[in-house]
């Protein structure tokens, strides 16, 4: 998922993966190549990881991490680094808040997190509409309606278990980012294709949402 050009890294607590700690893990870092819509990895449900601790699963999550960074994203699932596994890494940072809702803006904040063989629990009825970008639909943004209130659950980069409730943003880019590992992309979300527009128009929209 694509965030604002002024995101950056929040804090990193237990069970959540610090860049340090991707230097220990894996000296041999990478800016991985991004699959755009169309490429046949971002149609396929993707398979579990079977060994977090293995050194590939490592490397590639240190790279993913670091092209999710490079890339200015606040996440980034591996199908779209052009690998089938259920692995995703995400942050939603505090300076993406000034542009969400109130309702969203409730918790807007999570730290850099890994998150393998990841699950997903609706904890409530209640929807919430917000514009979405995708580092693989580069250029466009596009108004999705989703769930606001979730419980997410997976092994972080240690194999140990994460159990989390989110709200507002944080649980729009989890399950964004989780959507790609059964192969979809926000626009199969959208309810109304008129409000897929370019990224540099959505100021408009803003605009006549405050109006």
């Amino acid at each position: 998922m694509e965030s604002g050009p002024e995101s950056g890294l929040s804090g990193a607590p237990s069970g959540c993966f610090d860049r340090a700690g991707a230097g220990r893990h894996s000296p041999a870092m990478a800016i991985l190549k991004i699959a755009r819509m169309g490429h046949p990895v971002l149609a396929r449900k993707a398979e579990p990881v079977k060994n977090p601790a293995d050194p590939g699963i490592q490397n590639l999550i240190a790279s993913m991490i670091e092209t999710m960074i490079d890339a200015n994203g606040a996440g980034l699932a591996a199908p779209q680094v052009h690998v089938p596994l259920r692995l995703v890494v995400f942050q939603a940072p505090e300076s993406r808040s000034d542009t969400l809702s109130e309702e969203e803006r409730f918790d807007h904040t999570a730290p850099l997190t890994v998150l393998i063989n990841p699950e997903i629990e609706i904890l409530g009825p209640e929807t919430e509409g917000g514009w979405e970008g995708c580092l693989s639909v580069p250029g466009l943004r596009g108004f999705v309606e989703r769930p606001n209130h979730i419980r997410y659950r997976g092994l972080d980069q240690n194999g140990q278990p994460v159990s989390r409730v989110a709200r507002g943003f944080h649980a729009r880019v989890v399950q964004h980012e989780c959507d790609h590992l059964d192969g979809i992309l926000y626009p199969r979300r959208m309810n109304d294709l008129s409000q897929l527009i370019f990224e540099s128009e959505v100021r408009h929209w803003l605009k006549a949402e405050s109006e």
